[in-house]
């Protein structure tokens, strides 16, 4: 449809308007149904909304991780939960933060570029007396940088925490977080310009009855390189290739230790009670429906599984596989040798 309108039809429009033979109620009408989006082009969208809950579902594994991780380090209960996931800039984050607190810049291998990892003073503060033996509270001056020890204690944790955010970000990369340096101060921890955008990551965090915020800033920049996989379609179908191939390996190698019966049955045949407490040493028993050169079956547990042949590995008493008597799989035993003891 040509929306174009021609001199002619424009002059007829406007005299119809002049002259009072249309409503222009119409017209309003027809405009104010509209829906019409303001865009900041100083602060311009870069994650769209699936992108967006993306991150939020990864974040919510890495704050369910460190809610048992913590609480098992301190001894108490904490909390950990995903408050909001937004994007804004750099600036509004640095601005939103208390000074002093705790800023850890971490770098993102196999991403170019940084992250920043915020604990509120509070949380710090209760973390530190917590493991230096208090009950967890807070009562003295949260407005202070940490002295070396609390520091290098702090350092743990946070080494402890980006453990868990690792394997939250294993579905979309192989993340391998390392801790720069601790900061207290932000203007120490210009990592982008102030404009660059940012996704922002607020997590609740209570520890024993202390409340507080941990913030976790990754820039647009660093993120970029793997912002096709922030998609839920990419989400799920990552998860399910996992299930069948990590997952799938594990349970092998723990199968594969598991201890199991094998028998080889060579035959069988009925005997009263009083006949088999007769038996001696050098006695002769003739088997039912069993023929010399016939193979034998061998049993694992309880099923039986397989064709073969009765042989000797060295001194002891073996068989060896022919068969397999039902088909379990696509996996083909070419041959399995069973020892066993000297006695049948």
């Amino acid at each position: 449809m040509n929306e174009v309108l021609s001199q002619d039809e424009i002059d007829q429009l406007l005299n119809a308007i002049n002259t009072g033979q249309s409503d222009t109620e119409d017209y309003k009408a027809v405009s104010d149904t509209r829906k019409i989006k303001i865009y900041d082009f100083k602060r311009p969208d870069k994650f769209s909304k699936e992108q967006i809950r993306t991150v939020q579902i990864m974040h919510e594994t890495f704050a369910r991780l460190t809610t048992t991780s913590l609480s098992a380090q301190l001894r108490s209960l904490v909390q950990v939960h995903v408050a909001t996931v937004d994007q804004l800039t750099y600036e509004e984050f640095i601005r939103s933060i208390p000074t002093p607190t705790t800023l850890a810049v971490i770098n993102m291998d196999p991403l170019k570029g940084n992250a920043v990892l915020e604990i509120d003073p509070a949380i710090t503060f209760s973390i530190i007396d917590r493991l230096f033996g208090g009950t967890g509270s807070v009562t003295g001056n949260k407005s202070r940088d940490l002295t070396d020890i609390e520091q290098s204690v702090m350092e743990g944790i946070i080494v402890r925490i980006l453990a868990n955010m690792r394997e939250a970000w294993t579905q979309v990369i192989d993340l391998r977080p390392r801790l720069g340096q601790i900061e207290t101060s932000p203007q120490f921890a210009q990592i982008v310009p102030p404009t660059e955008m940012v996704v922002l990551v607020t997590l609740e965090t209570k520890v024993g009855d202390e409340e507080g915020m941990i913030n976790f800033c990754v820039p647009y920049l660093t993120i970029e390189p793997i912002i096709s996989k922030l998609s839920s379609q990419f989400w799920f179908s990552s998860v399910r290739r996992s299930a069948t191939t990590q997952y799938l390996g594990t349970l092998k190698e723990k199968i594969s230790t598991v201890d199991m019966d094998v028998i080889a049955e060579i035959g069988s045949i009925n005997l009263p009670i009083r006949e088999v407490l007769a038996l001696r040493v050098g006695d002769i028993v003739k088997l039912a429906n069993t023929k010399v050169g016939d193979p034998l079956t061998l049993s694992v547990g309880e099923r039986k599984k397989y064709f073969c042949q009765p042989g000797v590995v060295g001194k002891k008493m073996a068989v060896q596989v022919t068969g397999k008597l039902v088909d379990e799989g696509a996996e083909e035993f070419e041959e399995l040798s069973v020892e066993g003891d000297e006695s049948v």
